[in-house]
């Protein structure tokens, strides 16, 4: 009885061991991939590329569905996923401390994978009549969970036209959530923050004349005044059908991973993803924006010593730690 009751409190500590310690490359253990909502990009994507990886090397990698580039920061921290894809502007405030994480602390045991693409900041509605962001004052308008990366996003914007969250009727909503929102009349218009086309706009595009909010150059340039990790972005009428192109602007979509994860662990996740661009497009449109230059961009965070042993196989150096 002694022995059977010692057996299942070992059992219950090592449930609590984190997946990383207990292997890595060799197989013997299992990467927590923390992407984003099951609608979005993120989660589309990482789970093509941690099958991918899966399969082509002895690293076995799991996309989990999460909150996105926050709770994934923070479930990292907790040891609970070792991979997470975040936007650039919440991996900056994560390691700086500020915005998002301005009350709890900077968090700074992860580094830097690999930029994959950009992610846009779509402003979506099914109101003819919303044709500029100033036309959402006074509307109803999801602005993404509350803290979220796309809640600062939107605050960005709409403070670039000089309108605050009391200047609209906000709720805080899932891409999911937002777009049944819309449908239902319930809402007039959803910020959301993801590599186009995303499958809750895309959804939503099947059955209902969707419209796309551009934002025009004078705002864009007071943006990047403020916020310089953004960048201009254009959205191609036929990603949605929409009856013209979308002028906007994009923060990039990053991997990260714990510090502890090895180094052969790390490298096989960017080799596999860079090596096997063709066989991941065909799985997924957003393999055909990976590229080196993009990759190796980041100077906020510095890389992981897996991903700077590959990038040098390329002949391009990236900071460490």
């Amino acid at each position: 009885m002694k022995k059977k009751l010692l057996a299942i409190a070992i059992a219950a500590m090592l449930a609590f061991v984190p997946l990383f310690a207990q292997g890595g490359s060799d197989g013997s253990g299992t990467l927590r991939f923390g992407t984003g909502g099951d609608q979005g990009t993120y989660y589309g994507f990482g789970n093509v590329l941690a099958q991918r990886i899966s399969s082509e090397t002895d690293t076995s990698v799991v996309a989990v569905v999460s909150a996105g580039s926050q709770d994934n920061i923070e479930m990292m921290d907790m040891g609970s996923y070792q991979l997470g894809f975040v936007q650039t502007d919440v991996m900056s405030y994560a390691y700086n401390g500020t915005n998002l994480f301005a009350e709890t602390g900077a968090v700074t045991d992860f580094s830097t994978v690999a930029a994959l693409y950009m992610e846009q900041v779509q402003i979506v509605t099914l109101d003819p009549n919303i044709k500029t962001v100033a036309d959402l004052k006074g509307k109803t308008v999801s602005i993404g969970s509350s803290g979220s990366g796309v809640y600062y996003n939107a605050l960005d914007i709409l403070g670039a036209y000089d309108i605050t969250e009391s200047d609209i009727n906000p709720t805080y909503q899932s891409f999911g959530d937002s777009v049944d929102a819309l449908q239902d009349g319930k809402i007039d218009a959803a910020f959301v923050v993801a590599g186009a086309p995303t499958v809750a706009v895309s959804t939503l595009a099947a059955t209902h004349k969707v419209y796309l909010v551009s934002i025009d150059d004078e705002h864009i340039e007071k943006l990047l005044t403020d916020s310089p990790y953004y960048s201009p972005y254009t959205i191609k009428a036929d990603v949605y059908g929409t009856d013209a192109d979308c002028q906007t602007v994009a923060v990039g979509a990053v991997i990260i991973a714990r510090d502890d994860v090895s180094e052969d662990a790390i490298y096989d996740v960017v080799s596999t993803i860079f090596n096997d661009k063709e066989a991941i497009t065909a799985s997924h449109d957003k393999g055909r924006e990976l590229d080196l230059g993009f990759a190796t961009s980041i100077t906020t965070v510095p890389y992981h010593a897996g991903a700077a042993r590959y990038f040098a196989e390329q002949g391009i150096t990236v900071p460490t730690k």
